[in-house]
């Protein structure tokens, strides 16, 4: 799903909302998920998932062309842990 798709289903599911609101409240929605994770703290949607973000060490990489060594710099990455409910209803 993409995020146009999920703005048309939420837009079918409350026709008094117009699709610039629905729009506007998805990208208020994703904007402060992503501010938190920026800001270090840690995101939870009872019965979905928790985002949160992991530390990576640098390291030396290589270049697939050339084989070369390149260093990668520390950083952080997004991380998602299911909910219960959503293992449930997936394996279920």
């Amino acid at each position: 799903m993409i995020r146009s798709e999920l703005v048309a289903i939420v837009a079918e599911q409350n026709p008094h909302l117009t699709i610039k609101d629905v729009e506007r409240i998805v990208a208020t929605i994703f904007d402060e998920i992503t501010g938190a994770l920026a800001d270090g703290r840690r995101v939870e949607l009872r019965g979905f998932g928790a985002f949160s973000t992991r530390a990576r060490d640098p390291r030396t990489g290589r270049n697939p062309r050339t084989g070369a060594a390149v260093k990668v710099d520390a950083k952080k990455v997004p991380y998602f842990k299911p909910g219960k409910e959503l293992r449930e209803r997936l394996n279920g």
